[in-house]
């Protein structure tokens, strides 16, 4: 019983550890110029403003990509002990090994999906970020 509680302990440590790997959008990852004239304090203070703005607006974006990545290792691990459990006959010698093929499984399907709203959050903070400095001004780069 305690080999169990330790795999459980260790796998939610491992799960943690791995759902800490997604992060928010730090910055914005287009160019955005002053307007000719414009002081360059004046620009930065806007693109200060700017970044905040863009940061507010992903914000439940970033948390789901961030619960997403957590659950989904935590769920692995769970289904994967009951597995190792039930292909042993409910003989829980194997519980931890599955425990950890499904941790493994479990973190990879959830780096996955929070990977592609990762970028969502990046793509939706981009755009937040260039219309708040065209609002102020700016000169964003346009779509081609």
């Amino acid at each position: 019983m305690k080999r169990i509680a330790s795999v459980v302990v260790l796998s939610l440590t491992l799960a943690s550890l791995l759902s800490a790997c997604v992060s928010a959008p730090t910055g914005p990852t287009v160019a955005v110029m002053p307007r000719e004239g414009k002081p360059f304090d004046l620009f930065q203070q806007e693109d200060l403003y700017c970044r905040n703005f863009a940061a507010n607006s992903v914000k439940d974006t970033s948390d789901a990509a961030l619960k997403e990545g957590a659950t989904s290792a935590a769920i692995g691990a769970a289904l994967g002990a009951v597995a190792g459990a039930v292909i042993q006959g409910g003989n829980h010698a194997n519980v931890g090994t599955g425990a950890g093929v499904g941790l493994l499984g479990g973190a990879a399907m959830g780096a996955m999906n929070s990977s592609g709203k990762q970028n969502q959050a990046q793509v939706q903070y981009n755009i937040a970020y260039q219309q708040c400095m065209y609002a102020k001004g700016n000169q964003v780069p346009s779509v081609r």
